[in-house]
Parts: C-alpha cells; structure tokens; sequence
C-alpha cells in the first residue's frame, strides 16, 4: 500500500501533521516563544512596509512583544497565534516531505516556501491594516474569505510546483491482457 505514492501521501500526510499538532497543542503552543517570535516579525514587517508606503503607524504602548498594527487614527489589527502562519509552515513542510522527492531539493525549497509564506502574511497584515484604517467593516470579510483563500492558494501552487518540478511520478503504462 505504501508503494502507491497517492497511500504514502495520504498516510505519512497524516501521521506527520497529527505529529506536528500533538507537539504543538501539548507543548510548543503553551511553552515557547515560538509564535510570539513569528508575531513580533510579522507586526515589525508589517510596520516597515507601511511606513515605506508613507502610512504613519501608531505605537500601541506594547508591553511584551510587537502584536499589534495601526495607522495613525486607525483601530489597528492585532495579530494573534492562530493567524501567525505557524500551521501553514508545518502543512507546507508535511505536504513536501510526505511527497516523493529528493531530500536535497526538500532541504532547500521548505525554508523558500515558508519564508514566500511567511512574506505573504506580512503582506496580508498590511492590506487588513490600511482596510480597516479606511473601511472597518470590510475588515471581517478580507480577514476571513479573501486573504485567507489567498494564504492558501499560495501553499496549494507552492506543493503542486513541488510536485511537478521536482518529485514527479513516473506511471507504469497498463500492461495488455
């Protein structure tokens, strides 16, 4: 069963990201700085590139870390775990690991596609960021249909170009009875 690479996908897919999640919720989510690590980066990049686009961003006064987007006179977004692409980056790198494919191609293209996701998020926090700084009631909407299609739209053409470049199946053509 394990020879049919669509079986290994679907099973070693699975064993992976109950893996990931098992270690995530039981530990990482409640003992590390992981995500506060990944919202402080996103907030900071977020912050960047606005001021580059000539929005003034506000100083929230934060108290631990950098959680928190504005524009001057804005409500902000705040960033919070389940929005920090840490899942996305896990079910990227299962999706490529539990695909066939050489390991030295895996040892390059899962860091390039979870920094393009994590780019990515950084740009969504702008685009909600200036939506809700001239739109607020667009903020619900994008946040939850429209970038988040986006988000994964992207990790879907980033494992199908892993699939077609770099671990493509050979068929065995049907053998005549």
């Amino acid at each position: 069963m394990l020879s049919n690479p669509f079986y290994r996908f679907l099973i070693l897919g699975t064993a992976l990201f109950c893996v990931w999640y098992g270690v995530y919720e039981g530990y990482l989510k409640d003992h590390s700085l992981l995500d506060e690590w990944i919202i402080h980066q996103l907030s900071s990049g977020a912050d960047l590139i606005l001021n580059f686009l000539g929005f003034r961003t506000t100083d929230f006064g934060f108290v631990g870390y950098h959680n928190r987007v504005g524009i001057e006179g804005a409500p902000g977004v705040m960033i919070g775990a389940p929005c920090d692409g840490l899942v996305l980056f896990a079910l990227f790198a299962v999706f490529v690991i539990a695909y066939p494919g050489p390991w030295r191609h895996r040892l390059w293209f899962i860091p390039a596609g979870i920094l393009l996701i994590h780019g990515l998020n950084i740009l969504r926090i702008v685009g909600l960021t200036i939506i809700i700084s001239w739109r607020r009631e667009w903020l619900s909407f994008n946040h939850d249909y429209t970038f988040t299609i986006l988000v994964y739209a992207v990790v879907l053409m980033l494992w199908w170009i892993w699939v077609k470049r770099f671990a493509p199946i050979s068929v065995r053509p049907s053998q005549p009875e």
